[in-house]
């Protein structure tokens, strides 16, 4: 729209008289509104930059300490010890002609008290880094804690009691540590023995000694050296060779999906749906900008976490390359991309420098809807270029949208704050199969028809027929949490403050003036269409294979749980170990995500949940040992649990130091047979949880029915399962699980009924050992402290 205006706001005719300027003051108008809003931005973000920079102290604060040392010169002293008479012998000759000598000395004041500033600034900000380095409060009983700990808190809090801005922790977060090479080897060790028979023990303990005593030591020293020049030394090595360096496709494979609300629509209006959606989700960027979100913290602390994720949210693309992909970050756009039955669109959200309002873009988004022109040759199954093998789609674009219209089309895609699909299927719980169609849902969110998402945007989103909404989101960019923080403010946004008139419509009025939502035009040869219906057969195939599962559990939830002194991630980790044994006939390497957030650029490390304690528990229970031996068991199974999911979220992970370990041994051009074998080994279990992060922004007391269904995966392994779960209130917890049909070993409805056994089952052992026992150790309940 703003080319658009650009381009007829200045036009001229030659006539015998001159050149007649035709000026339409009506664009003018919009192009100065938009620059102002435009110059807004800016003043606002240098304004942003001060207040973060100085954080925790704040700006007004030199005004204090300038007062201060010139009410002490006042006095006849010389708080400066001199150096205030040093600074005004060194002024430049021409200050010294142009002022008398008190101002001399007044502006030497200024001088010194700025730099005194300054570095009173930095000496808070190094003490707020060390009061971040400290994590021994997480291992501490709730009860029980040391008096290093109280002080910490108390000094913490006195920081902390200025209201920081979204990035104001970052310069103060501490680095990711790296962990010493011997206790990474032991706690491998650890996690191992489990799954291996004594000869394979005995081997693998062989090989870890002899990296750790020899390749591993060198390989050490690159990685401590990388640690010291870098902000973190996992985070770009991960996003690189983790993301980016694949070749396979995107969906599937690498992108998630986040769902609506379980029992609520709160509009069967398509365009509705869509409008507050939109709005929701660029109020939400508007705030990212502005830097007015919180800072997200550990729950139920003060302690921040690294927003560094937030940065790329929007306006943002992963574009193929012939080894390696790149993500790409533009400044704010003032439009979105839609797809509609294989016509693209670009709508325009903002006019005359304002955001439309949700009316107005339900307005725009039906008339896309009402649209009934037919796709351009190419056009209506494009973006499965998106779903197939990075390689042939970078070849693709390198070649025929790299210049022309074709160029400019992909631009308004690439470049739009996000994209928009207008599913014309209806999804969700309904009808005479609710179960199935959340299994369908889910499926749908993930691939779809595996063309009618672009896979390559930071976050894709879905409106359904009858109103139900998703998203689809892209990895290399960020982690699950951050979506989900941003999908947590879109749906309570939606449904709780911009809401609907009382037959659906969204609310407020509508310019009728705008202009028509721009199609966008392509020339897709022959050489493309081939290529594209290549990509579409590998997608489909893809999709096709993928067995899903959603259901949720409804007999208990976290708040039986913790009457137990049990975490509830702990037992319901512990619950997925017994599930898969009972439905393998053994144990395997299981993935559990955990963040390291904690730290500055932190993502993600690995909490290996099969450990010889969870592993003694479900033998014993499913050996039929005595309640009370199972139930101790299990207690140790807890224990160990979160032990390891706090050193994961401390940084003394396992795999994160394993993984760039190999990545230098590949800078060095040398082979480890140990790190290889570590490398190679697959995640035939692969956990998440979704947490809830703003339990503020529902209130599921007067409004019980607005609970999240979450999202979920596709398998990570192709014998494995990938299982996602939300706990949501006190008396629910949603399961996402997904397989291969082409596995013959893995069915995801026969291992969701064996996740509610176990559930059960474990719940019935720990209730009856409650009744029968007196009180055990209370659990540690570390976030309780703060």
């Amino acid at each position: 729209m703003a080319e658009a205006h650009q381009a007829v706001a200045f036009q001229f005719t030659i006539t015998p008289e001159g050149i007649d300027l035709q000026l339409s003051y009506q664009a003018l108008n919009q192009i100065y509104r938009s620059g102002v809003r435009s110059w807004k931005k800016r003043v606002s973000r240098m304004r942003n930059r001060v207040i973060k920079g100085v954080y925790p102290a704040s700006p007004s604060s030199w005004l204090f300490v300038v007062i201060a040392i010139l009410a002490t010169m006042y006095m006849r002293s010389d708080p400066s010890m001199g150096l205030i008479t040093m600074i005004q012998q060194h002024l430049p000759l021409s200050l010294h002609v142009s002022l008398s000598t008190q101002g001399q000395t007044m502006l030497s004041a200024l001088v010194f008290s700025t730099l005194l500033w300054l570095s009173l600034i930095l000496a808070l900000r190094f003490c707020l880094k060390l009061l971040l380095s400290y994590h021994q409060w997480m291992f501490e009983l709730h009860g029980r804690v040391s008096n290093t700990t109280k002080v910490w808190v108390t000094l913490l809090r006195l920081f902390s009691s200025r209201k920081p801005l979204l990035y104001s922790y970052q310069t103060s977060l501490p680095h990711l540590p790296v962990p010493a090479i011997k206790d990474t080897m032991s706690r491998y060790l650890t996690s191992v023995r489990p799954l291996l028979t004594d000869p394979e023990f005995k081997r693998m303990t062989e090989l870890a000694n002899h990296f750790e005593s020899n390749l591993g030591n060198r390989l050490q020293r690159y990685l401590k050296l990388k640690a010291l020049w870098a902000t973190n030394y996992v985070s770009d090595w991960w996003e690189e060779y983790i993301y980016l360096r694949s070749r396979g496709p995107l969906m599937v494979n690498s992108n998630y999906y986040g769902m609506d609300f379980l029992y609520v629509t709160p509009t069967p209006v398509q365009a509705a749906r869509a409008g507050n959606t939109i709005t929701a989700l660029l109020l939400y960027r508007r705030k990212v900008n502005r830097e007015e979100l919180k800072p997200s913290r550990v729950p139920g602390t003060v302690i921040p976490l690294c927003a560094a994720q937030c940065e790329r949210m929007f306006n943002t693309t992963r574009t193929p390359g012939a080894e390696t992909d790149v993500l790409q970050h533009w400044q704010d756009s003032e439009f979105v991309a839609v797809y509609h039955r294989g016509r693209y669109f670009r709508l325009w959200v903002y006019w005359a420098g304002r955001l439309l309002s949700p009316r107005e873009i339900e307005f725009q988004i039906q008339r896309i809807l009402d649209d009934t022109s037919a796709p351009l040759p190419g056009e209506d199954k494009l973006g499965a270029l998106t779903a197939g093998d990075r390689i042939p789609w970078s070849q693709m674009r390198k070649q025929y949208f790299s210049s022309g219209i074709n160029k400019r089309s992909l631009d308004a895609i690439e470049k739009a704050a996000f994209f928009v699909t207008l599913d014309d299927e209806e999804q969700g719980m309904r009808g005479e199969d609710p179960a199935g169609n959340l299994d369908r849902y889910a499926k749908s969110l993930l691939h779809g028809k595996c063309y009618d998402r672009w896979f390559d945007k930071s976050f894709s989103i879905v409106i359904y027929k009858n109103g139900k909404n998703g998203l689809n989101a892209e990895h290399s960019w960020a982690d699950a949490p951050t979506v989900a923080h941003l999908w947590e403010y879109t749906l309570a946004t939606d449904a709780f403050q911009l809401g609907y008139t009382e037959d659906g419509h969204c609310k407020g009025e509508v310019d009728r003036s705008l202009p028509q939502p721009q199609r966008l035009a392509w020339d897709i040869p022959s050489e493309v269409q081939a290529q594209v219906s290549s990509s579409l057969a590998v997608a489909k195939a893809l999709a096709d294979d993928v067995d899903c599962h959603v259901f949720p559990f409804r007999d208990f939830g976290k708040g039986q749980i913790k009457k137990l002194r049990i975490s509830p991630d702990a037992f319901i980790q512990i619950g997925l170990q017994l599930a898969y044994y009972r439905d393998r006939g053994g144990f395997c390497l299981t993935y559990e995500a955990s963040m390291t957030r904690l730290f500055r650029e932190g993502r993600t490390e690995t909490v290996r949940s099969c450990s010889n304690e969870s592993s003694a528990f479900v033998k014993a229970l499913v050996n039929g040992e005595a309640e009370e031996q199972c139930s101790h068991l299990f207690r140790l199974a807890s224990e160990r649990h979160q032990n390891l999911y706090r050193m994961a979220m401390t940084g003394a992970g396992i795999d994160r130091h394993l993984f760039c370990l190999y990545v230098v041994s590949k800078y060095l051009g040398v082979e480890s047979p140990f790190l290889k074998e570590v490398l190679s080994e697959p995640w035939r279990l692969s956990t998440s949880q979704t947490p809830i992060q703003q339990m503020e922004l529902f209130d599921l007391k007067n409004h019980p029915d607005f609970i999240s269904l979450g999202g979920g995966f596709g398998p990570v392994a192709d014998d494995g399962y990938g299982v996602s779960y939300i706990i949501v209130g006190e008396d629910m917890i949603n399961f996402h699980v997904s397989s291969k049909y082409s596995c013959n070993d893995t069915d995801s409805h026969r291992f969701g009924a064996q996740i509610i056994k176990a559930l059960q089952d474990i719940m019935t052992l720990l209730s009856a050992d409650t009744k029968t026992s007196s009180k055990g150790p209370a659990q540690p309940q570390a976030k309780k402290l703060l």
